[in-house]
């Protein structure tokens, strides 16, 4: 049995732990050096030799004592034990990040008619603009999300929000439709990076009883970003000073005021990151350098990056928890950017609201959300208790509840809204305004808990797990909004969105059988935590 093995098997290991066995096992785990050193000695070739004539110096003795580690669970350093403040600050600006990477993603919509007269392009070309930005949500996961694990939170986010700025703003000056489609694409693979590290952040920072609000925060801020960005994105394109290329503009300039704000006032959060500026430090200071960091035993080829990382979130939807839930995540998410089609359709083309106002529904959609977060928030207070109870250990199939209660919402609301928007002025336009709201409140109690209920399910491959969720959240975010209008306009609104809602209906016990067999499952999961 190996060493992770006997910890995993004599160990509840809670957030709070931070010991030098778990920091070693945990680092070993992400970065497979011992798989490394057995590659290493595979080879045929001779060692190098010293150089200067010199022989090889003695064998070092064991590497363990070496090693650093947190200083016990109330280590400052560790990032669970920041003052509140620069845990604060430390939210706000990744919060702000996937805020701009979200607001990307749905102000470019409003632009889709002026695109379409422009460039003499079709509904469905036009509508590649934002197609293609959420497919790249997809793409950029894949790769940010480990990519993380090994180098850092705060530089590839950088990285990646460089790479956004860039392309956003390539978007708002590109002279032909094929520019814009490509640097859109580019655009959401960059702003991908956002999306899948800030709940990996929170991760990082926040243990298990707090963490439940701090993703509250990061579930209004994505789906609150393309609810109220079309709002502004509508006004904006109606303007005639400003016009459709501001919807880029006016992100880009948005992107590069958080962009400045992780680099001058983000600190590094990944426990690995922070153990190996620690050995550096105590190298320095002390002349022995042989202290080192578990994390420094990495050492990186493409293949390993591939086969290790990349492959790695693919590899986990054999994993029935992340599968399934990942999947009625995804058909939420597909719904989100269907409303992007719907709404227009029902409050221009039934209700003749003129562009800007017609987006104004999206407020309702909002205010569900910010209910959702409510509802959610209260129900955290459940969580602490059966914490309480269970010693302090974290029971992840507690963080459904929230979704049990939004399944019969969502799905009610995706009925309501599409009856009674179908009929226009013979229904009064609050009557399918108020459905939006269940929508967004179903929204918000599906998609939080989802994402905490996959971070504390696979905590050691949290990044990797939620670059599987976003590949295929988005991959549905990116097909909805395609077939959408002629979905839409060839069934009638209301029998296009009652099929919807039967879907949602279907999908309502997915909580309820994790919540009975959850526990179950992860024990025969090789990727999944014990608790």
């Amino acid at each position: 049995m190996s060493e992770v093995q006997q910890i995993r098997q004599n160990d509840i290991i809670s957030r709070n732990e931070s010991n030098a066995a778990i920091s070693r096992s945990i680092s070993r785990r992400l970065t497979n050096a011992d798989e490394l050193i057995a590659e290493a000695n595979k080879t045929d070739e001779p060692l190098p030799k010293m150089g200067g004539d010199r022989d090889y110096p003695p064998p070092l003795p064991d590497r363990t004592p070496y090693m650093v580690s947190f200083d016990g669970p109330h280590d400052p350093l560790h990032p669970h034990n920041w003052p509140l403040g620069k845990k604060v600050l430390t939210t706000s600006i990744v919060g702000f990040t996937a805020l701009v990477a979200s607001m990307g993603s749905a102000m470019f919509a409003e632009a889709s008619p002026v695109v379409m007269q422009l460039y003499h392009v079709g509904f469905v070309v036009a509508t590649l603009g934002t197609s293609l930005f959420v497919f790249g949500f997809a793409f950029g996961p894949i790769a940010w999300g480990p990519l993380s694990e090994i180098y850092g939170r705060k530089n590839i986010l950088i990285l990646s929000g460089f790479l956004y700025v860039c392309f956003t703003f390539a978007v708002a000056t590109a002279k032909d439709i094929q520019t814009i489609m490509i640097c859109r694409f580019f655009a959401g693979c960059a702003g991908g990076g956002a999306v899948v590290i800030t709940p990996a952040v929170l991760a990082d920072i926040y243990g298990p009883a707090s963490r439940g609000k701090a993703m509250n925060i990061f579930a209004a801020v994505l789906f609150g970003a393309p609810m109220l960005s079309p709002i502004a994105g509508g006004f904006i394109v109606k303007n005639s000073s400003l016009g459709w290329r501001w919807t880029s503009y006016m992100v880009g300039i948005i992107a590069s005021a958080s962009l400045a704000a992780t680099v001058f006032l983000l600190d590094e959060s990944h426990h690995g990151i922070i153990m190996v500026n620690k050995a550096e430090v105590l190298r320095r200071r002390t002349g022995n350098w042989g202290i080192a960091a578990p994390h420094e035993e990495f050492s990186l080829s493409f293949k390993e990056i591939f086969e290790k990382n990349i492959l790695r979130p693919i590899k986990m939807f054999k994993e029935p928890i992340l599968f399934l839930i990942s999947l009625y995540n995804a058909f939420i998410y597909g719904i989100l950017y269907l409303c992007l089609t719907a709404v227009p359709l029902i409050f221009q083309g039934k209700y003749f609201f003129a562009a800007g106002v017609a987006e104004l529904p999206y407020i309702s959609m909002f205010i569900g959300i910010l209910a959702g977060a409510a509802v959610s928030l209260l129900l955290e207070k459940r969580i602490k208790l059966v914490m309480a109870k269970n010693n302090g250990k974290i029971v992840p199939e507690e963080r459904l509840v929230p979704m049990m209660v939004g399944a019969p919402f969502f799905a009610a609301g995706l009925f309501w809204a599409g009856w009674a928007g179908d009929f226009g002025p013979r229904v009064h336009w609050i009557v399918p305004t108020i459905g939006l709201s269940f929508i967004g409140f179903g929204l918000m109690t599906i998609f939080l808990p989802c994402m905490t209920y996959l971070i504390d399910c696979y905590l050691f491959y949290a990044a990797s797990a939620m670059s599987a969720n976003a590949l295929l959240r988005s991959s549905f975010g990116a097909a909805f909004p395609l077939f959408a209008k002629a979905m839409m306009e060839n069934m009638k609104i209301r029998w296009a969105m009652t099929l919807l809602g039967c879907v949602g209906v279907v999908a309502i016990p997915v909580p309820f059988l994790f919540y009975l067999f959850g526990k179950q499952i992860r024990k025969n999961s090789k990727y999944s935590m014990e608790f």
